[in-house]
């Protein structure tokens, strides 16, 4: 039997209920597959009707883009504003803030001194002080020598820097997990327990934040997430979620690879105004009792960063949610040895997000099961996440590619109706209109990015706003086709493994 999410609320010993399950796995990918089947089918036997369909649904397309860039330049007037405030000087105003700690989980497999260091300086820089921090840096048992040798070298760089640097080697070949950070965090946060609980430290006062290795988080991080949980009115029931920037080797990456990378962000950014929509992603921070009551990461999927918060929702009945922040952490662009390295690359980091779709069929199973959780709560959370997933792989397809199909077709059949003369005309204007949203964030794009470095010709940032010309082509290439691999993967019960984005950066960044 393939392997499936595993924990305390789940038991497949009754194989009626792997059945059922399979079942669910089975829905995002038939709903793919039968649109476009639905859409080719039609374009040749009633092309009118699917003209209709590709105008209405154009439309609705402009209308997202038209508020995605409103929330957008909301967000990101709050973005800017964040970063001006000393969040240290606010947060000592609070008498409880010297009470809180910070447990900051950095997990690590093959990578080079180059983006350690970068990680541990921007701890090192953090307005914030650094006698708050444990910092667990959590190796694999599989990349040992490598490990040890790094961990010597940050025990002796940085050893001294926090109130406790921890190094944890998580074993390898552990039956029922899937190696990848969910494993490594799961394995690293029960040993940071144990010195916890040697200390005695209350869980409530312990803040976690789970990093990716390349996170460099801003200097006022932590500042402004000790204010955001000394605040809030019930810290243990919600996870609070950054804005991630891929900065850190921007300047390097290739023009694709950028795009693919703002795009992310500028959607992230929207969403930080929809809290009821969010899920945390990537790089997130946790009251460390919500994440000791769940048993801590789930260790036998791929997306354990997301996964964290449907665990938490289930174990507090819908008692939990995501606090936005808005304040960035910076990560890498995905940037390989060649640019066909980094295209694979790409591909591979966007099959692995998408993969979040495996939580469908967790949260339907789960949902079902829990009468406590408010339906409409539970509608809406299926309903955000199967409806994104949905569009995320259809809908570049449907706009760039199958939408020309009937106008062919029609034109072929010498369909000469009003909507079929004038459909190229309408298409053509919407898909304008849609595209002026990429003069902002080609604009925004650029107030983003970090300072240049020496070697980088002035006339790189002339590239940097051209550059949103790929868009089109991204939605497709690194949007649509790896979400479709990742729903029909999940259909055929083809389970994706943890596959490592490969961390790559040039000598003198």
């Amino acid at each position: 039997m393939p392997s499936l999410p595993k924990g305390k609320m789940i038991n497949f010993l009754n194989p009626s209920d792997y059945t059922k399950y399979r079942l669910l796995e089975m829905i995002p990918g038939f709903f793919v597959w039968a649109t476009f089947i639905s859409a080719i089918a039609l374009s040749f036997i009633k092309p009118i009707w699917v003209i209709y369909f590709i105008i209405i649904y154009d439309l609705i397309f402009l209308a997202r883009v038209i508020y995605l860039q409103v929330y957008l330049v909301i967000s990101f007037k709050r973005f800017k504003k964040a970063e001006t405030i000393n969040w240290l000087e606010l947060v000592q105003k609070n008498p409880r803030w010297e009470d809180i700690y910070h447990l900051i989980m950095l997990p690590t497999y093959q990578e080079g001194m180059e983006v350690l260091r970068t990680t541990f300086e921007s701890l090192c820089r953090s307005n914030y002080p650094k006698q708050k921090f444990i910092v667990v840096f959590a190796t694999e048992e599989k990349d040992k020598e490598r490990a040890r040798e790094n961990a010597a070298i940050i025990q002796r760089e940085y050893g001294n820097k926090f109130f406790k640097l921890l190094v944890t080697e998580h074993p390898s070949g552990v039956p029922g997990e899937l190696p990848g950070k969910g494993a490594n965090t799961a394995y690293a946060g029960r040993k940071a327990k144990e010195f916890i609980d040697d200390l005695k430290l209350p869980y409530e006062n312990v803040i976690v934040s789970s990093f990716d290795i390349d996170t460099c988080v801003h200097r006022e991080y932590f500042g402004y997430l000790t204010n955001a949980y000394l605040n809030h009115p019930d810290p243990t029931h919600t996870s609070f979620q950054p804005v991630p920037l891929f900065n850190n080797n921007i300047w390097d990456s290739p023009a694709l690879m950028r795009v693919v990378a703002n795009g992310t962000t500028f959607w992230l950014m929207t969403e930080q105004l929809r809290p009821e929509r969010l899920f945390t992603f990537s790089s997130h921070s946790m009251s460390f009792k919500a994440l000791v009551d769940v048993d801590f990461w789930q260790n036998d999927i791929v997306t354990e960063d997301s996964r964290i918060f449907l665990q938490c929702f289930l174990e507090y009945d819908g008692n939990y949610k995501v606090t936005p922040m808005y304040i960035p952490v910076s990560m890498d662009t995905v940037l390989g040895g060649s640019l066909w390295e980094s295209l694979k690359n790409q591909y591979k980091q966007q099959r692995r997000w998408a993969w979040g779709v495996e939580h469908l069929p967790y949260m339907i199973w789960f949902f079902r099961k829990n009468k406590k959780i408010p339906w409409s709560k539970k509608f809406r959370y299926i309903w955000n996440l199967g409806e994104g997933m949905y569009s995320w792989a259809v809908a570049p397809i449907l706009i760039f590619l199958l939408g020309r199909l009937p106008l062919f077709v029609a034109s072929f059949k010498q369909e000469t109706s009003a909507v079929a003369q004038n459909a190229p005309y309408v298409l053509q204007m919407l898909m304008i209109a849609a595209m002026v949203g990429l003069i902002l964030m080609a604009a925004f794009s650029t107030f983003l990015l970090p300072k240049r470095p020496r070697q980088v010709k002035k006339t790189k940032i002339i590239e940097m706003v051209l550059q949103w010309v790929l868009f089109p082509f991204t939605m497709v290439a690194f949007g649509s086709i790896p979400a479709i691999d990742a729903q029909t993967r999940l259909m055929l019960g083809k389970y994706l493994g943890f596959q490592v984005t490969k961390k790559v950066r040039k000598v003198g960044n």
